[in-house]
């Protein structure tokens, strides 16, 4: 026979299935399926004020709640770490989630068990879990200095100067201390067993609703605007000036226009019946806002990504925005008194968003951080797009 009818036939080629992918608007919408279904299933288990058996509703479920993100923001950004690089999934986001948790129940406890022996103002047995709100109003305070160093500061001055974990020991104490003094001058006098009636600057719900709103600011430019304008300063010291200062002004103007909506969107006669607690939704509102876009930067690709900057931002800001307005009517006038079962607030209104959609927060930020949306496809590559 000839060579070429004794040599061996090629090899066929080898076809395989092109790896799944999810269109950007599919990734994000499975994303939050999966965040909705944990942060409800494990509020029927852990915090439900009618289903739960531990009666945990509402404290010290909010302590143990805000404390929880803010050691993510530690664990996650301070320290950039988000589970043993050597476990794979789901095991590494599961030991990351149990730190930060442990972190979080941990601080509660030692506050108002341990610290609250010493000082009454944050001891448990406080009636209304006063004790555990004196604690947990720290976190508000926290949330501005630490995630604003991460998103508009760009973890100046330590990044790139000195290596984890030592930059994250640097930054988690340097923060600290402007954060304590931010607590004690703006909080303390409104809840420790020592305040005097009248001597404070802001009410506890004006104080809520207002500083709330600073950190809308920050996670707006931060997130949505990829840190315009503080950017246009320059050096970094100048930016970071610039993000602290600016940050604030654009907060207290947001205050205004979140409880402005906030007040529309619940009725003139509830917001009547409040009377002067009703500051304390530009925080409800502003915390319902803040949920999309957190998810938009984080799961929806923070679309739209082709335009003119002025374009994408104020696109990325219009969405999240209207989501948020849908997400305050859902949540309280049928999420919160039908599925979550939440007492009423007034009228037809029921619950606490500060309570179960920080809640969702926390979930989101533990499944997309640690987890890595595990179980869901990626997202598909965006197609090139023309910039106009």
């Amino acid at each position: 026979m000839s060579s070429v009818a004794n040599a061996s036939p090629s090899p066929e080629p080898i076809i395989t299935a092109p790896a799944r992918t999810l269109p950007w608007w599919g990734f994000g919408l499975a994303n939050m399926a999966v965040v909705g279904v944990l942060s409800i299933g494990a509020w029927w288990l852990l915090v439900d004020p009618a289903w739960s058996p531990l009666a945990s509703y509402p404290q010290p479920f909010t302590a143990m709640l805000f404390w929880t993100i803010l050691a993510v923001v530690w664990v996650a950004f301070t320290f950039g770490w988000a589970g043993p690089p050597g476990l794979s999934q789901p095991l590494r986001g599961l030991v990351a989630l149990a730190l930060s948790a442990a972190i979080g129940i941990g601080i509660t406890l030692v506050l108002a068990y341990g610290y609250g022996a010493i000082d009454p103002s944050f001891a448990a047995s406080r009636p209304d879990g006063a004790g555990f709100t004196t604690g947990n109003i720290f976190v508000l305070f926290a949330f501005f200095s630490y995630v604003i160093v991460v998103v508009n500061w760009t973890q100046w001055p330590w990044a790139g100067r000195i290596s984890q974990p030592l930059a994250g020991i640097a930054e988690l104490s340097a923060v600290a201390m402007p954060t304590i003094v931010l607590y004690a001058v703006l909080a303390l006098p409104n809840l420790a067993v020592w305040a005097v009636p009248g001597t404070t600057l802001l009410s506890v719900p004006t104080l809520i609703g207002w500083f709330y709103n600073v950190i809308v600011a920050v996670v707006i430019t931060g997130l949505l605007t990829e840190n315009w304008p503080w950017r246009l300063a320059g050096s970094p010291p100048r930016v970071a000036l610039a993000a602290a200062i600016g940050n604030v002004v654009l907060g207290t103007a947001l205050y205004f226009i979140d409880l402005g909506v906030a007040r529309v969107l619940m009725g003139g006669a509830n917001a009547a019946a409040l009377g002067d607690g009703i500051t304390i939704y530009a925080a409800e509102f502003g915390v319902c806002w803040v949920v999309w876009m957190i998810a938009w930067a984080n799961v929806f690709g923070n679309r739209p990504v082709g335009q003119s900057a002025a374009a994408n931002y104020a696109m990325r800001i219009g969405v999240t925005f209207v989501l948020g307005m849908a997400t305050y009517l859902v949540y309280y006038f049928w999420l919160a008194g039908t599925v979550l079962h939440e007492p009423v607030v007034i009228g037809g209104m029921h619950g606490d968003a500060l309570g179960f959609i920080d809640w969702v927060v926390l979930w989101m930020l533990w499944y997309v951080l640690f987890f890595g949306s595990w179980g869901l496809p990626p997202m598909r590559e965006a197609e090139p797009e023309t910039t106009r």
